[in-house]
């Protein structure tokens, strides 16, 4: 017995010991992977750079150096930011060893303002008398048709289809499965368009938001209708037509319609890519990625001037605290932009907005901060996918906002929920509470009891303040009146087009396009740019994600496409205190 329990000591300590071996060799081996990521590169002559189009793509790299790491079959494969693949574009239309451009098409959307901005630097880039070629393999999705109308020709499988039918926007509502549940959402709002709430309390549409969806989805429609009719010499009532039709759907047709150029396999592809770059059909030529390409130096980029623009990337739900790389914190970025503010070398800011909106109060901080820095050095908005809402709360006090065609803004409006889990607790689950207080009021808010007539009345006139605190913020900011803006306002969603038409957005293009305007305003001609808000420290990022990241691939790979519907009930959870966010979880296809 002695032997046996001395042996298995041993064993159990060996395998704790091969466990800290594997552990800090793996941790080595990643630092090392990472690391290795970092160091400039050189290419070779001929080569071809390939932009992934049909992939997520945020507006700044990864501030997670190990998201792009893949633990389940340890491969890494960064995905590059909007701010890598416009800087990667602009570098080699000046690079002669970079003959052109290959868009290579997959499935998943970027955004059309994302996509618009890519498409407007794979413009620019023609001008260099480089070629762009976009191919696809099996679907050509809406986005990256409107993208690859911008390149010289587009190719596709034979056996391919394109996916070119119209724009349509799905709301998905929760009512009857919480009834079935037995919980009542108790909505106070402010907004006659204020559509955040109505998955929670209707079983369709109301006519407001309709009448709002057809607008800014049709001002969407008809921007791109009008953009792909330019490149492609085809009159818009053709265009609609073709998309009435579903004539893409198969490829013969397309290409029939002029809908796309050519019906080719890889290797066909790949011969045309070398007659394009004038290489003899016996030599090869290399294909680059966006995420090695940005480890080419760029010398046109200069990073010792010493005047600052601090471009500062405000993305996802607007929440109180610090909040994490997912979100934008209220307590986090108004540090950040305090620091801007003082730093003499900084001379002006340009933040970033791709946010749906949240938390009123963190929007106020933020707001806050944002006022203070236009006060004393010019301040411009760039507006990506979304900017909507607390989005533009923030965004209100800018010296210029600046916003892309397809970007989708204003949703000027406030509201609150209370859940009432009363008849699932007791009915469903056979829970019961019994309140013990001290005063009137003191269990308000509850989760098990409907609000009373008094509590409803304290919650309206809570949400009434902070509407009308939202609509002077905004007056004062765009120097428009109280009134003009509650006539745009009442939580109505616009598209770039029509928001600066309107007078909330001033100018309409990306950002580079307000980075240039920060110089401007600033009356600098040479300058720097610092990204922000800074990427933490490696090491201590790997420690504290590792396992987020393996749990986050086991739902993607578990998931797939549903994943996002995961993610819509993971961010329902958190809209607590009074939002001024977007109207549901608005997804364009």
């Amino acid at each position: 017995m002695k032997d046996f329990l001395k042996y298995t000591f041993a064993t159990i300590t060996g395998i704790i010991i091969t466990i800290i071996i594997f552990f800090i060799i793996t941790i080595a081996a990643l630092s090392a992977l990472v690391a290795s990521g970092n160091k400039t590169v050189t290419i070779s002559e001929n080569s071809i750079l390939v932009l992934k189009a049909g992939v997520t793509i945020p507006d700044r790299g990864s501030q997670n150096p190990f998201e792009g790491i893949d633990f389940l079959n340890m491969t890494f494969t960064p995905a590059p930011g909007l701010n890598e693949i416009l800087e990667n574009i602009k570098k080699a239309s000046t690079d002669n060893k970079i003959k052109g451009i290959l868009i290579e098409n997959d499935l998943l959307p970027a955004g059309w303002a994302t996509t618009e901005e890519i498409r407007d630097a794979i413009e620019k880039f023609k001008t260099s008398g480089k070629f762009v070629i976009s191919y696809t393999d099996y679907v050509l999705t809406q986005q990256c048709y409107y993208l690859s109308t911008a390149a010289n020709k587009i190719y596709v499988n034979p056996g391919s289809m394109i996916d070119f039918k119209g724009l349509s926007s799905e709301i998905m509502f929760y009512k009857k499965a919480l009834e079935k549940l037995g919980v009542e959402v108790q909505v106070t709002r402010h907004g006659k368009f204020k559509g955040a709430v109505e998955p929670f309390i209707l079983d369709k549409l109301s006519e407001e938001n309709k009448a709002q969806i057809k607008d800014y989805v049709g001002s969407i429609w008809e921007h791109v209708i009008k953009t792909i009719s330019e490149s492609r010499n085809i009159p818009a009532d053709q265009l609609n037509l073709l998309a009435d039709n579903l004539t893409g759907i198969v490829a013969d047709n397309a290409l029939e319609s002029r809908l796309v150029d050519g019906l080719l396999f890889r290797d066909e592809l790949i011969d045309t890519l070398k007659v394009l770059s004038g290489i003899p059909a016996d030599k090869d030529f290399k294909l680059v990625s966006m995420t090695k390409y940005s480890r080419v130096s760029n010398p046109l980029k200069n990073i010792s001037a010493k005047n600052k623009i601090s471009v500062i990337y405000a993305s996802g739900n607007i929440v109180t605290g610090k909040g994490t790389g997912n979100n934008i914190g209220a307590n986090s970025y108004a540090e950040v932009i305090r620091k801007e503010r003082l730093d003499s070398n900084v001379k002006a800011i340009v933040l970033r907005v791709n946010s749906p909106g949240g938390n009123a109060i963190a929007a106020d901080i933020i707001w806050r901060e944002m006022q203070l820095a236009a006060k004393v050095k010019p301040v411009v908005i760039s507006m990506g996918n979304y900017a909507a809402s607390g989005g533009y709360y923030i965004s209100a006090p800018a010296t210029k906002i600046y916003a892309d065609p397809t970007t989708i803004s204003g949703s000027i409006g406030v509201f609150g929920m209370i859940p009432n889990a009363g008849k699932l607790m007791e009915q469903k689950l056979g829970l019961t509470t019994e309140i013990v207080k001290t005063n009137k009021n003191s269990d308000f808010p509850s989760i098990f009891r409907p609000m009373n007539t008094y509590e409803k009345e304290m919650m309206q006139m809570s949400i009434e303040k902070v509407y009308t605190d939202f609509v002077s913020k905004v007056a004062s900011g765009r120097e428009m009146t109280s009134e003009s803006v509650d006539s745009i306002g009442q939580g109505r969603v616009w598209s770039g087009i029509s928001a600066q038409k309107i007078g909330l957005v001033d100018e309409i293009g990306g950002l580079n396009e307000a980075i240039k305007c920060a110089a401007n305003l600033a009356a600098i001609d040479t300058w720097s740019t610092r990204e922000l808000p800074e990427i933490e420290d490696t090491y201590t990022k790997l420690i504290s994600q590792l396992g987020g990241e393996i749990r986050t691939n086991i739902l993607k790979k578990e998931l797939g496409e549903s994943l996002k519907y995961y993610n819509i009930f993971q961010e329902i959870k958190d809209l607590t205190g009074i939002q001024a966010r977007l109207p549901y979880f608005i997804d364009i296809h």
